[in-house]
């Protein structure tokens, strides 16, 4: 610590390190016109950086410049089970390797706290009309995942600085949120801003608190857990004024739809944005909670919103201790980080979204910045009544109805209007209809609780949509399955079948392999499309259903009114039901002072995990960048579904066919997800989605979609995983070759890990989300970007050719693509050398993040010796 600018805070005990002195002393006055983020990156630096380069690192903050790397250390690393786990897997593997070389392993832990959560493994097999859902759901969750939890169990004795919240408790964002994190951090006497990664690209959701909170890939991830810096560029901070109030009638949910689509024209990819203005300080945290945590469909690294009196009136409704709340409110006062303290920030860029213009939104029908008016449904040919069988699903059916995801679960307001449209619509006699699986999946206990407390949790079951677990579920592609009969008349009708879900994703084929695309929509919403049972059906003017006394029902007639809904939520959302919750749950991971050995006893038979393999072959080896075939030739928007799915494994699958000759019955395939912390199932998802469309793969004149490509230079169209097989038996280097927004959506390192270990060297793409990128990086996969104008179009390529990279790695260096064509025509290609600061060149030049920390680990070991 940098102990020339520690000084006392007024009215505590404690002390704070002075950003605003340091910043000033440079350039007087500046501290006032830094954005918010660049004063609790400043506070961060003051308190960590070395003095030597101090100076330097702050003028980089106060003259936006962007030529040098600045060190960035988070107070925690946050992770759910699926990313989490296969970054403790790697560091179990970690371990091994340094064993092997001699080294101590029990030395090697997180040195920055570490929070895991499972919260990802829970499929909805038994959805909510059924009153034991919540049971059977989680008995079978225990069956399924025994391999997977038996190693977390591990973790959390093996591991210093690994506290583990056990499955059924809720979703990582929504209990971080609601209780870990305290906003202000106090540590050795001194006190500072919360910030941390997540394994998760919806971390954001609390940087509604004021809290810098990104989503990284595992890999990154595993960086910061070492005791790494987190280096980085200052980003673009935008701001983000808004204005108006929203409509009567319009959810948090609405506006954040429109706001996606909004910031996705505005091209904020890769920035921090800053939300203020008069519209921001109207904003429940439960509202602005929602718009954070939808920052990576913006394509924004993060999505901040200022200290202020919602805050502190949120910390006292979920519970937090008097003193925190205090101190939270006084720290942000005294240094420059409450919302009056920042009328003179200075942005690169202003924009301005005025939330009265929001009207009654879903999104979709494959993409969440595709918003659609409810009212233009039909003319935009989505919904429109047509005529049905009687006794037969109708076209557009809705095979999924799940109010699920932090993104909404964790807004009272949301639902407490769902429980009352569920009231409204039971009063009036309206089912929802029989083919549709409803389902209610909260982010946190506390949910229930309030839901009861104003006697909504039982209309709310009365229409199916009782609690089947508190977790990550359809969101995340864990649907389950689908009652056979209805699935049997998907299949041979060829229905058009859809979801409609309170998530945050929606990209085909990952919600439900049956559900052809899915609709993101606001709980209440949800509820609705439950009784319509179709999407071709214009929820604003189509009558629902008829009522008792034989009168037609409509959407307006059950919508709740904001009076009602704030009545309900002041009475009935209370502290004492976080601290129901929270209390015995945090005091549950207290250390039982078990000793377990420093090396995990890695099972032979699993499907689930096991020892990964980066220490080896291949991985171990050089990477020449030479004579490299494509495995696939890809357009613009690539999301890491589309290079490692999520969702249910099929049997006819790679995975499903692998998973069936190791003994495990089709019933507990389980998903992708699950099966990460086992590379040899895991390998088998790259590139897996039905969906994919590789350009390589073109029959009678048209590219096919699938999991295929084409094997060079025979010229034979291949499954994929056959393919890849083929290729690693050759010993042959491979690349890819994108478009456009390369690797959106989650953060998985997999999307990165599987396109390793089947032979890619380096990626060449238009352009690349940032999470997407820094997992290549770490796995020692070079990222490299064509320079505007030139493509895989303007190029001619269609991967028949060989390519080689030349030239010296360094940041943001030009280095020549050379394409050699089947004829023997050789091209020339400049492209960016997307290793951005010297710390990525580092760990891409040893082979990846572990690598590189098990080479630097075992020479500080040498020198101690």
């Amino acid at each position: 610590m940098n102990i020339l600018n520690r000084k006392a805070l007024p009215g505590t005990r404690l002390d704070y390190f002075d950003a605003r002195a340091a910043v000033d002393a440079i350039s007087p006055g500046a501290y006032d016109k830094l954005p918010y983020t660049s004063r609790v990156l400043a506070e961060n630096l003051v308190r960590r950086c070395d003095p030597a380069t101090l100076d330097a690192s702050l003028s980089q903050l106060i003259e936006r410049k962007r030529d040098l790397d600045f060190p960035w250390f988070p107070a925690r690393v946050v992770c759910h089970d699926i990313l989490g786990q296969t970054a403790l897997v790697d560091l179990a593997g970690l371990r091994d390797a340094i064993a092997l070389q001699g080294g101590d392993p029990a030395l090697v832990n997180p040195v920055v706290p570490t929070q895991l959560v499972v919260d990802h493994s829970l499929a909805v097999e038994c959805g909510g009309f059924d009153p034991d859902a919540f049971d059977k759901n989680r008995l079978i969750e225990d069956r399924r995942n025994e391999d997977r939890f038996d190693f977390i169990n591990w973790t959390k004795k093996a591991f210093k600085n690994v506290d583990v919240i056990p499955p059924g408790n809720g979703i990582l964002h929504q209990i971080n949120l609601e209780r870990m994190s305290p906003v202000v951090q106090v540590q050795d006497g001194v006190a500072y801003p919360d910030t941390l990664v997540g394994t998760d690209s919806h971390t954001p959701m609390v940087d509604a608190l004021g809290v810098i909170a990104i989503g990284v890939g595992g890999l990154e991830a595993e960086s910061v857990m070492l005791g790494r810096a987190s280096w980085m560029r200052l980003p673009d901070i935008i701001g983000v004024e808004l204005t108006g109030k929203p409509q009567p009638g319009i959810t948090a949910t609405d506006t954040v739809l429109a706001l996606t689509e909004f910031l996705r024209k505005q091209k904020v990819v890769s920035s921090y944005l800053e939300f203020y203005g008069e519209g921001a300080s109207h904003l429940t945290l439960g509202d602005r909670a929602t718009i954070s945590n939808m920052a990576p469909e913006f394509g924004s690294t993060a999505a901040m919103f200022y200290i202020d009196e919602q805050t502190i009136k949120y910390l006292r409704l979920t519970g937090r201790d008097d003193e925190l709340v205090k101190l939270v409110e006084l720290y942000a006062r005294h240094t420059g980080l409450w919302a009056e303290s920042l009328k003179h920030a200075e942005y690169e860029r202003v924009i301005s979204f005025d939330l009265s213009s929001v009207v009654r939104n879903i999104a979709g029908p494959s993409n969440p910045h595709s918003r659609v008016p409810t009212s233009e449904l039909a003319a935009r040919g989505i919904s429109g009544v047509v005529e049905n069988e009687p006794g037969k699903m109708p076209d557009g059916a809705v095979i999924i109805a799940a109010i699920t995801s932090c993104t909404n679960t964790n807004n009272p307001r949301n639902m407490i209007a769902a429980g009352l449209i569920a009231r409204n619509a039971n009063r009036r006699g309206l089912l929802r209809k029989p083919w549709v699986k409803s389902s209610l999946a909260p982010g946190s206990k506390t949910v229930e609780l309030y839901l009861r407390e104003a006697n909504l949790m039982g209309e709310l079951e009365q229409l199916g949509f009782g609690v089947v677990g508190f977790a990550c579920t359809s969101c995340n592609g864990m649907s389950g399955a689908l009652d056979p009969v209805i699935q049997q008349e998907v299949v041979e009708r060829d229905l058009y079948a859809t979801a409609v879900l309170s998530g945050n994703r929606n990209f085909d084929g990952r919600i439900h392999p049956y559900a052809k695309q899915a609709f993101l929509a606001s709980p209440p919403l949800v509820v609705a499309y439950a009784i319509a049972g179709t999407i071709r059906f214009d929820i604003e003017k189509d009558v629902l259903g008829i009522d008792l006394e034989g009168h037609p029902v409509k959407l307006a007639d059950i919508w709740p009114g904001d009076e009602e809904i704030d009545a309900i939520v002041a009475s009935s959302v209370k502290p004492e039901q976080f601290r129901k919750v929270y209390i015995p749950m945090f005091a549950a991971q207290v250390d039982d002072g078990e000793k377990v050995s420093p090396l995990y006893d890695w099972r032979p038979q699993t499907t689930y995990i096991r020892r990964p393999p980066y220490w080896e072959g291949a991985l171990a080896g050089a990477r020449p960048l030479k004579g490299m075939r494509p495995l696939a030739v890809l357009g613009d928007n690539i999301t890491t579904d589309h290079l490692s799915p999520s969702n249910a494994i099929m049997l006819d699958s790679a995975a499903g066919e692998y998973l069936a000759k190791m003994g495990l019955p089709e019933v507990d395939f389980n998903s992708y997800a699950t099966h990460r912390g086992d590379h040899l199932t895991a390998q088998r998802a790259t590139f897996a989605n039905p969906t994919l469309k590789n350009e390589m793969v073109v029959v009678d004149g048209k590219v096919k979609a699938g999991s295929l490509t084409r094997i060079e230079p025979e010229g034979q169209i291949s499954r994929m995983w056959e393919a890849i097989e083929t290729y690693m038996e050759r010993k042959q280097p491979l690349i890819v070759i994108a478009g456009a927004d390369y690797g959106q959506g989650s953060s998985r390192d997999w999307a990165a890990k599987g396109v390793r270990l089947a032979g890619v060297e380096a990626i060449v793409a238009e352009g690349f989300e940032r999470i997407h990128r820094t997992n290549l990086v770490g796995m020692g996969v070079l990222p490299l970007e064509f320079k505007p104008g030139v493509n895989r179009l303007t190029l001619g390529i269609d991967g028949s050719e060989l390519f080689d990279v030349v030239g010296e790695r360094t940041p943001r260096s030009t280095l020549t693509l050379v394409v050699t064509r089947k004829d023997g025509e050789r091209l020339e290609v400049p492209v960016t050398c997307r290793l951005d600061t010297a710390e990525e060149v580092s760990i891409y030049e040893a082979g990846g993040v572990l690598q590189r920390f098990a080479q630097d680990f075992l020479e500080s070991t040498v020198k101690a010796a």
